[in-house]
């Protein structure tokens, strides 16, 4: 059996938790999900410019699986940005770094949903 994954440390959650493509309702689009966590991991190695070492001891986690996470959160968000998908943004097995239990989020899903931007009736042609 697997062991169970650490919770990772975020300093807050921005309330955002979707962005679109402009201009196409969200009913008819395709998104990929990020978590919470993976989104933090992002904010701390590309905004703030943090060495992974750094960023895994804000979180609270190795250094090899703050790299896993920012690998996974910066595909689905190139993904969704080169192919036109919303980002979902929930989830993950985090907790804020003020303390408090950690939660368990349904954010590990990365499911799509939709019609990949399409129109209803619209042809996709590879």
């Amino acid at each position: 059996m697997p062991r169970p994954k650490k919770c990772r440390r975020i300093a807050e959650h921005t309330g955002v938790r979707y962005f679109k493509p402009h201009g196409i309702p969200m009913r008819f689009l395709e998104h990929v999900s990020l978590t919470l966590d993976e989104m933090e991991a992002m904010r701390l190695a590309d905004l703030e410019g943090l060495s992974q070492q750094e960023g895994a001891e804000r979180m609270n986690i190795s250094r090899a699986t703050f790299g896993r996470i920012v690998a996974s959160a910066r595909g689905k968000t190139a993904e969704a940005l080169y192919t036109g998908l919303a980002i979902k943004i929930e989830g993950g097995q985090i907790e804020f770094h003020g303390g408090g239990p950690c939660r368990h989020g349904r954010g590990h899903q990365h499911g799509r949903r939709g019609f990949a931007g399409r129109m209803p009736g619209e042809m996709h042609h590879e």
